[in-house]
């Protein structure tokens, strides 16, 4: 005799999916959470993908620390409002090129806040509350520079404190190094801080360097960072230019090649070398395999972590 329906386990959805139905979802105007940390781990394929549909207007947050992936998304002209304490590649560019000048000449507006504020929003909008109250910062010139951040008497002590507005994204892009089919996604180190972009978001896609069996990530359960992902999408060297922890280093020459770029255009304005960079590997290739066949399959071996 068989067991009735209703006490058969539910069958689990696989969530691999192609880039372009991921991207498909996204629309002008959206807010959107980019994962990585300044050189490391940033989800390219997709950042890519979205210059190339020719998203617009879109409000972006990286990591506390962000890297020029969203320097690359202002360049291309896709970002209205950057929500990051910073936005550089450190000794490779101290601050992005087309980041301070789109925020110079008043193209890109700018939510003013620090690495802790930032989480202090991404912790409140996965809370699902308004804001989260704060004591550090209270006395500097934040409410000022940045008036969404409020000051406001603590109705239990009466303490001042500040009120930092939750962070919600409409979609979260994150890079990691395994998945399985099913969207539980595991970092190799500690994914710095994808899992609170995570949280905060209401839709996760997650590109990885490979998908393994769901008997692989149940070996190690705690490893795994994100449970059950919206999508997950194949991308091997899908952070390039930016290493990916375990799988390879970032590729100092191409970040060097981009900005000198992007600072031609920011500081000359001559918009020429940009072009031909978005050309030759952004807007270009037909798609991810091409774009690596730009890069070169010596230059890729190069990138060997040991």
């Amino acid at each position: 005799m068989t067991e009735p329906a209703m006490n058969q386990a539910p069958q689990r959805q696989k969530r691999i999916m192609e880039l372009d139905d991921v991207l498909a979802r996204v629309r002008d105007g959206m807010t959107l959470g980019i994962g990585g940390f300044i050189n490391s781990s940033h989800p390219m394929l997709v950042v890519r993908g979205l210059i190339k549909r020719g998203i617009k207007n879109l409000t972006v947050a990286g990591a506390a620390s962000s890297g020029l992936e969203i320097d690359l998304l202002i360049a291309a002209g896709c970002v209205a409002k950057v929500v990051a304490p910073y936005v550089g590649g450190e000794a490779l560019s101290p601050i992005g090129p087309a980041f301070r000048a789109a925020v110079e000449k008043g193209r890109v507006e700018v939510f003013e806040l620090d690495e802790a504020m930032y989480y202090a929003a991404l912790r409140a909008a996965a809370q699902r509350v308004p804001f989260n109250p704060w004591r550090a910062g209270v006395g500097t010139s934040f409410p000022e520079v940045n008036p969404a951040i409020k000051v406001f008497k603590d109705p239990i002590n009466g303490e001042t404190l500040l009120a930092i507005p939750a962070l919600n994204f409409d979609i979260a892009f994150l890079h990691a190094a395994v998945s399985d089919a099913y969207g539980n996604v595991q970092y190799i180190g500690h994914g710095y801080g994808d899992r609170a972009i995570y949280a905060a978001a209401d839709q996760t896609y997650v590109q990885v360097e490979q998908i393994v069996a769901n008997e692989e990530i149940r070996k190690d359960p705690l490893k795994t960072a994100i449970p059950g992902a919206d999508g997950v999408i194949r991308a091997r060297f899908g952070a390039h230019p930016y290493s990916s922890p375990g799988h390879y280093i970032e590729d100092q020459e191409h970040i060097r090649h981009y900005v000198r770029a992007a600072t031609a255009w920011a500081k000359e304005n001559d918009f020429g070398p940009l072009a031909k960079y978005l050309d030759d590997f952004v807007t270009g290739p037909a798609d991810h395999a091409a774009y690596l066949e730009r890069i070169g399959i010596r230059r890729l071996l190069a990138l060997n972590e040991y």
